[in-house]
Parts: structure tokens; C-alpha cells; sequence
């Protein structure tokens, strides 16, 4: 638009702000940085989470699923994740409405589970079950990690004992091309996969990691069984036979990281259970803050956070 009237576009950008937008006289600018509110997109069903506006900052988002993302989403926006703060914000809300909510989704963190208990009693609170896969995926590939440096170490080892001896050192490689090294490198992607979504070259490369690494097979095995009870299973009192047989998988292994899981799962087992009355997940939390960012990347960064929140209230709030 700048260069078909021919100015230049940071001078554009500034008149907008001061003259062609109401920003000046937005009734929201003298707190912006601190907290917006909209109590008018209060809806039945929430999604609450956190996401970086610039600079690491981090800034607690309420939206309304029912708008999906679009005009009327925004409910709040609070500077920082501290419980107390987006309480007394949330809180300017009139209590009638709030105990109108009927449910809101969340990750697994405490802040959040205690923002949604203190300010909206009524809302059953909902454990997304992709935060739930997720640290399950994770602890699959701390192992992997742990298993590559090992890899590493080993070979450096046989490098070093070359030198001194003047033997020639050849590192062993796989009938697929891969050492033992790039082995565990190139199988990221293949342990977030499904088997059915393997490719041939992907399904030999498992079965070469898994052959040679078997408690990455485990580790697998477990890690996909979680994601298949979500999936697979529509009642709750089946899902928690099912979860608490995957519990009792994952105590005899023994692995350290998903016995973390497995702990943590049974501190918040009654709302990652209320997932299973409407399926309900925070991947609208997600996607809105993959809009902001998306927002954010089109003007090269923030510098200017209350021009920044107008902008995005105008099109979201």
C-alpha cells in the first residue's frame, strides 16, 4: 500500500497510528501492556494457555472456542503466568457470567489449572491430551539423544585409540548407508510417526534402531500405546483401566523418564479423564497463538506492544 501512494512505509505505519486509527483514544491503552479484557466474548467453552508477544515475554491468553479464531476470540490477555495476577484480572468479570462457563481446556500446568478453579467453578477443566502425547514423545526422544551421544563418545574413543596405536579406524556402516551415529540422528522423525505412516526407507531404519536398541522399541511401544488410548477409547471408565494398565507397562520397565509421565499423569487424571465426555482439546488455544506469531513475523517483531495488542484486538476482539 506504501508504494502504490508512494511514501515510505514506516511513515504509513506511523500515521495510521497517530492519526488514521483510533489508537490514541482506545479505551483499553492505558493498561494494555498489563491486562486487556473483553467480557462480551465470554462463551460456554474456553481455551486458556501462554504465549511470547517479544522478547520472551510471556503473556497469558483466555479465548472463546466458539469464536474459532476469528472476530470475538479474545476474551483476556494478561501480562506474565503468575496465578494471582490473571485472577484479579479474570475476576473483573461479573460472577454471574463466569459461572455460566461450562468448560475450559488447559495444559498441564498449576498455574493454569488454579486460574481456571478460582474464576470459573462451575467449567469442568479439561488436560489437553496432545500436552499428555507430548511429554511421552519427549521422554522417547531423551532416550534417543541419550543413546546418539553415547554413539559419539564411543567413537571418539575408537578415533583417539587409533591415533595412539596407528591402527586405521573404520566405523561400521549399516547395509542402508548409516553409521551407528546417523542412525539415531535420521530416526527423529520416525519416532513421532505412526508404523502405518512409515515410509520403506523409514521402516527399515526402525527396524535397524530397533534392533540394535531395543529399549527404543519399549520406549515406542509405550509412547504409542499412550496416544492409541486417546484415540481409541470413548469411555472414561475403559480409559482409565486402559491408562492404569499402561501405568503398570511403564512401572516394569523401569525407565526414569516415563515413570515421571506416569506420575505426573496421575496428579491430573481427573481432568485428562474429562477429556473423554466431548473430546475436547486446547488445539484452538494453539492455533490462535500460532496467528499471533504468524502476526508478529509479518511486522518483523514487536516494538511496540500496545500498537501491537490494538492491532491484534481489532481483528480478534
Amino acid at each position: 500500500m506504501s508504494s502504490f501512494y508512494g511514501v515510505k512505509a514506516k511513515n504509513l505505519l506511523r500515521q495510521y497510528r497517530d492519526y488514521l486509527s483510533d489508537f490514541k483514544s482506545w479505551d483499553q491503552k492505558s493498561h494494555a501492556k498489563k491486562w486487556l479484557l473483553y467480557p462480551e466474548n465470554l462463551g460456554e467453552q474456553l481455551s486458556i494457555d501462554e504465549t511470547s508477544l517479544s522478547h520472551g515475554e510471556l503473556y497469558t491468553i483466555l479465548t472463546n472456542k466458539a469464536a474459532k479464531g476469528k472476530k470475538g476470540a479474545i476474551v483476556a490477555i494478561v501480562a506474565g503466568t503468575k496465578a494471582e495476577t490473571v485472577i484479579s484480572v479474570l475476576k473483573k468479570i461479573p460472577e454471574r457470567a463466569r459461572k455460566k462457563v461450562t468448560e475450559v481446556t488447559l495444559d498441564m500446568a498449576g498455574n493454569m489449572e488454579l486460574i481456571c478453579k478460582r474464576c470459573f467453578p462451575q467449567a469442568t477443566r479439561v488436560t489437553d491430551r496432545f500436552h499428555v502425547q507430548k511429554l511421552a514423545t519427549e521422554a522417547l526422544q531423551e532416550m534417543r539423544i541419550k543413546y546418539r551421544w553415547e554413539a559419539m563418545d564411543a567413537e571418539n574413543e575408537a578415533l583417539e585409540h587409533s591415533k595412539k596405536t596407528g591402527t586405521p579406524f573404520q566405523t561400521e556402516v549399516l547395509h542402508n548407508g548409516d553409521t551407528i551415529k546417523q542412525l539415531l540422528a535420521r530416526s527423529r522423525y520416525v519416532l513421532y510417526k505412526k508404523p502405518s505412516n512409515w515410509i520403506d526407507s523409514q521402516k527399515d531404519r526402525a527396524e535397524l534402531l530397533f534392533g540394535r536398541f531395543p529399549d527404543l522399541r519399549t520406549a515406542y511401544g509405550l509412547s504409542f500405546g499412550l496416544s492409541q488410548i486417546f484415540e481409541n477409547t470413548t469411555d472414561k471408565v475403559f480409559a482409565l483401566a486402559r491408562l492404569a494398565k499402561w501405568h503398570e507397562k511403564v512401572r516394569q520397565t523401569g525407565f526414569k523418564s516415563f515413570n515421571t509421565i506416569a506420575r505426573s499423569i496421575q496428579n491430573h487424571y481427573q481432568t485428562i479423564l474429562n477429556y473423554f465426555d466431548n473430546r475436547s482439546t486446547n488445539a484452538s488455544a494453539e492455533s490462535f497463538n500460532a496467528k499471533i506469531k504468524a502476526f508478529r513475523n509479518l511486522f518483523r517483531g514487536v516494538k511496540n506492544i500496545e500498537f501491537f495488542l490494538y492491532r491484534l484486538t481489532q481483528l480478534y476482539a
